[in-house]
This record gives C-alpha cells, sequence and structure tokens, in this order.
C-alpha cells in the first residue's frame, strides 16, 4: 500500500520537473526585427553583438527569416574564413528554424562568401537546458549598448536568481522523489 502512495505522490514530481524543463524552450528570431540581412558597413559585428546580448540553451531554437540567400551551420574554421563548402547543415529556404541540441559553439554563416564577409555571420553559445522560461526575446535590443558595461559577478547574480533557484529545486526534488521511491515501510 505505500508503495501506491509513494507512486502517487512522486509522479506528479517528476511530471513538473519535466515540464518545467520543456516549458522553457524558447524560439529566438534572428536579428529580432531585421532579421538576417546584410549589416550595414558599420554593422559587421550586428549578428555576434545580437547574439552576446541573449542566453541561449539546450531545447532553444533559432528562426533566420531571409530572401535570396541561404545559412550554413560550419565548423570553426569555416565560420573565421567564411568558408560554406564543406557545411555541417544548407538551408536557402528562407525561413529556416534550428533547434540547439548540444551544449558548446555554433557557427553560422551565409552561404554567399561576400555576405559572410560584409558581417552575415553569427557565433553563438549554447548553455545547459533551462530550466525555468524567461521574457521572450526584446526586438528592441539591437541598439548598441552605453559606455559603461558592469563586468560579471560571481555566483548567481538577480537576473539569474530563478534559474539557480530552479536548479537547485530540481536537485532537491529529484533527490526526495529517489528517497521516495526507494522508502520501504
Amino acid at each position: 500500500m505505500a508503495s501506491i502512495s509513494t507512486y502517487h505522490l512522486s509522479l506528479p514530481l517528476f511530471c513538473l520537473l519535466f515540464y518545467t524543463a520543456a516549458a522553457a524552450a524558447k524560439e529566438f528570431q534572428v536579428g529580432g526585427a531585421v532579421g538576417w540581412r546584410i549589416p550595414a558597413t558599420n554593422e559587421t559585428q550586428l549578428y555576434n553583438v545580437w547574439a552576446s546580448r541573449r542566453r541561449f540553451h539546450v531545447g532553444d531554437s533559432l528562426r533566420f527569416r531571409y530572401k535570396n540567400d541561404s545559412v550554413a551551420i560550419v565548423e570553426k574554421w569555416g565560420f573565421y574564413h567564411c568558408n560554406s563548402s564543406n557545411p555541417i547543415t544548407f538551408f536557402n529556404d528562407g525561413d529556416t528554424v534550428i533547434h540547439l541540441y548540444t551544449m558548446g559553439t555554433e557557427y553560422f554563416i551565409s552561404g554567399d562568401v561576400e555576405r559572410c564577409k560584409q558581417g552575415k555571420n553569427m557565433k553563438v553559445e549554447v548553455l545547459g537546458p533551462e530550466l525555468i522560461a524567461t521574457p521572450p526575446d526584446n526586438p528592441f535590443d539591437m541598439a548598441p549598448s552605453s559606455a559603461y558595461s558592469p563586468g560579471p559577478t560571481p555566483g548567481c547574480s538577480s537576473s539569474e536568481f530563478a534559474t539557480c533557484f530552479s536548479v537547485y529545486v530540481s536537485v532537491v526534488g529529484v533527490m526526495v522523489g529517489v528517497g521516495l521511491f526507494s522508502w520501504k515501510p
């Protein structure tokens, strides 16, 4: 009888934990409102600045919207040399959604060498899965940042508190769930 009540207590806990992780996945419109276009002469780092102002997690996705162009996922060398001759994956459908499945750095370039050299490239750092959803992407965040930029702080900053707290609660929840399954009266 105790095993049935243990099952009834721990099943909702595990469902909640998995739902929280799945609900946290977000889709980012690359470049915000401007989309995937050739940057102006003074904006050659447009997409790298855009990407550096966001936190991408495993499970998130990137939507590239473009006309008469392409998106190539390449290795590091291909990124720095604007070489799409041996891409990991290549898209030219005009509305491409790329899912981020692994942690680490992902490299995206235009399949057109000249457009890539003009700044149509982007490096994205993908973090581990996010456990709590954050506010939606801000399309007005393309403006240059102010001259003052505070340095990183150790531990969880106030903007990361929810994520840190969620990880803590998830770990405790898993420990409680395992304890309930292994408990025998």
